[in-house]
């Protein structure tokens, strides 16, 4: 499970909130490129990435204890939040998606019950896959199902203080649904632990927005987003704690805290200008760079050769100096046969 906070050219944060001790993230102020995120979740859990990732940050910790669960929540509308662990800026916040990390675990864990569970509240983005859906299909994610989950006697309005916000007004309600769907989760959770003590690791991708709106419904500087900011973070540590106590102290927690993602103008077609840098910047016509697995699938056909070689070589000497009063019974029962005879 994990968490995590973004800060970029448009201001944001990349933070640590709870993580075991088999994953190291170094304290430093390195930035980490927005793009890259999904990457450090991958190599966090023990999978592998196309390119490799040059970021001081993330240290290469135990190999053989990874963590059970990934949790990532992205929070759109602040450029830094004060929550408590290690954070890091980001350089270039772009939009990003764990779909490869979900792939991942589905293509290593199919036949087990990894959770794979990716929202967005407020756009009624969903995505889960897998056997351990039935545990989740009671989560509220439409934004009716979201509202009445609120006013129901088990929701947090009984519990938080609501200050300056208001339970009238439906940009404070979006909001607070957002923060239901954290403790909903955990709730769910805490209910089938089983989830979080099998063999399959989880990952938990939640974006929330209600922030964002609050800010532009009552601007900045108003109380109810400082109050909206400072539930938030209480929220978000509580939420970490509670994930990371259900599976029992190896799961990463991390936050993304991000003011506006830096969508770049980007084409997929190549254009003359496009080809023209491209000269410029590979005078020599160098060959492209080999994949990361080179080494690896060089190295296993250049030692199984060595070796093929090798028996051949060794079968062939001995069949040739082959001692024929050693050779099989039938050669000796026919040799007897011809004296015999």
């Amino acid at each position: 499970s994990f968490l995590c906070l973004f800060l970029g050219v448009c201001g944001g944060e990349f933070s640590i909130l709870r993580s075991p001790q088999s994953v190291v993230f170094r304290d430093g102020s390195w930035p980490i490129p927005g793009e890259r995120i999904p990457d450090v979740a991958a190599l966090t859990m023990g999978f592998s990435v196309e390119e490799d990732l040059p970021w001081p940050g993330l240290g290469v910790g135990d190999l053989f204890h990874r963590p059970q669960a990934t949790v990532l929540v992205t929070v759109k509308g602040v450029d830094k939040l004060p929550v408590k662990g290690v954070s890091y800026p980001i350089e270039n916040a772009v939009p990003f998606s764990l779909d490869s990390v979900a792939n991942s675990i589905h293509t290593l864990f199919s036949e087990e019950t990894p959770v794979v569970l990716q929202l967005a509240p407020s756009e009624e983005r969903v995505y889960m896959v897998g056997k351990a859906n039935a545990v989740f299909e009671d989560l509220s994610v439409t934004l009716r199902q979201l509202r009445n989950r609120l006013f129901q006697d088990s929701s947090i309005l009984n519990s938080l203080p609501l200050n300056s916000l208001s339970r009238n007004n439906e940009v404070d309600l979006l909001f607070l649904s957002e923060l239901q769907v954290l403790h909903d989760i955990a709730s769910l959770l805490s209910r089938h632990k089983h989830l979080a003590k099998d063999h399959s690791p989880d990952l938990y991708s939640l974006e929330l927005s209600g922030l964002e709106e609050v800010g532009k419904r009552y601007g900045e500087d108003s109380q109810q987003f400082k109050d909206a900011s400072q539930i938030l973070v209480d929220s978000l540590q509580k939420f970490a704690d509670e994930m990371f106590n259900l599976y029992g102290g190896n799961a990463v927690v991390e936050v993304v805290a991000v003011k506006e993602f830096n969508s770049p103008l980007s084409r997929k077609s190549r254009s003359i200008l496009q080809a023209s840098q491209t000269k410029k910047e590979n005078p020599y016509n160098l060959a492209y760079p080999y994949n990361y697995n080179y080494s690896v699938i060089f190295n296993i056909v250049l030692w199984m050769m060595i070796g093929l070689a090798l028996a051949v070589i060794v079968i062939s000497y001995n069949l040739w100096n082959m001692d024929p009063g050693y050779d099989s019974i039938i050669y000796r029962m026919t040799n007897q046969k011809i004296r015999m005879d």
